[in-house]
């Protein structure tokens, strides 16, 4: 049973989206699947490269050090909502931001991603792996309320990574095309993987919520390697773990998405984890998406970021096919495919936002 067939009005627990400047979100709204007066947009990775004005705030300040400064945080999540008019803000951070917090070695290179000084691959390293604690992000914590406070009546979405992501990173030591180390772990020793998973999934949990609890009005939790697991293996290994975190967090009444790429033979998976939204990669159209995901879920996406370079003729084409598509769907909030390309032109996103509410309050 979805969260909102098990309680009808889910905004009771959450006043802030009951009344108030965030009442008349349409993001919320189609989260909730409820009627919209246009379809909500934003994009991921929306905050950052494809952005003059990030380049010039980041200039000289490396990835985790921003991540971990209050008010650069506002100033990067803010800057999209100024230049766009999205419907949504996105939390400026990174999924690894929670495993640094804990005490892992690690770094963000530039051009490669997260780097693991000591992968984690026996009993010992996970074992040492501790909870995290509200204070470990006071920068978190100072960042929402900041930017609560400068959105108004501007959702803002919380994000974490979700278990199977994070563990990859720390098995392999980085970004892994074939994930064996990963698999390894959890084909050949399944207890052992379990106790990572769920000591991930404690991680998650917890800073979900210190985002929830300074004012976030949603959360979404990425996993971005998921893909690269079969079905049956992401139902008894990654699933029971996403499974817990929406659980946990289910009677904070925000809603909740959950993303993965090239995950197309997991969306109904995906769904039975326990999210309101399913976000939706580029690989599976939407009407086809709503065919595999199980009823009572909106669902999120789907252009491929790659359009954005063709002419715009074929921008308008394409979007317009995904609004098409995703009406299908009890709820729908466009978005890309996956995560904004750095090239991207910021003239063609402005753009796009103009085209999905135009197209859609029209409709």
């Amino acid at each position: 049973m979805t969260a909102d067939a098990a309680r009808p009005d889910d905004t009771a627990a959450n006043p802030a989206d009951n009344s108030g400047p965030l009442a008349e979100s349409p993001f919320l709204l189609a989260c909730r699947r409820r009627p919209v007066p246009r379809t909500p947009v934003w994009f991921m990775r929306q905050a950052g490269r494809a952005l003059p004005e990030y380049l010039r705030i980041r200039e000289g300040v490396p990835m985790l050090e921003a991540c971990a400064r209050a008010d650069m945080i506002v100033e990067i999540t803010m800057q999209p909502v100024r230049r766009y008019g999205v419907d949504a803000a996105i939390f400026f951070s990174d999924i690894v931001v929670p495993l640094k917090a804990v005490g892992i070695d690690l770094d963000l290179k530039p051009g490669v991603g997260p780097v693991i000084a000591d992968p984690i691959r026996d009993a010992a390293g996970v074992d040492a792996l501790r909870p995290l604690e509200p204070g470990d992000v006071p920068y978190v914590t100072e960042a929402v309320q900041g930017l609560v406070g400068e959105l108004g009546a501007t959702p803002l979405i919380g994000f974490a990574g979700a278990p199977f992501t994070l563990a990859s990173y720390l098995i392999e030591g980085g970004p892994s095309k074939n994930q064996e180390r990963t698999k390894a772990m959890m084909y050949g020793e399944p207890e052992l993987w379990d106790r990572l998973m769920g000591r991930l999934a404690d991680i998650t949990i917890a800073f979900l919520k210190v985002q929830i609890a300074a004012g976030a009005s949603a959360v979404q939790v990425f996993d971005s390697w998921a893909g690269a697991v079969a079905p049956e293996d992401y139902r008894a290994s990654v699933l029971p773990h996403t499974s817990r975190i929406f659980a946990e967090i289910e009677a904070l009444g925000v809603p909740r998405i959950h993303f993965g790429v090239g995950t197309g033979e997991l969306l109904g998976l995906m769904g039975e984890a326990g999210a309101d939204v399913v976000g939706v990669d580029w690989r599976v159209p939407l009407d086809e998406a709503v065919r595999r995901v199980e009823p009572g879920k909106a669902l999120q996406g789907n252009l491929d970021p790659a359009v954005l370079f063709a002419p715009w003729e074929t921008v308008e084409r394409r979007a317009l096919d995904v609004l098409a598509r995703g009406r299908t769907a009890e709820g729908h909030i466009f978005n890309l495919g996956h995560g904004v390309l750095p090239s991207t032109n910021p003239d063609v996103l402005a753009r796009l936002v103009d085209l999905v509410h135009e197209a859609s309050s029209a409709h």
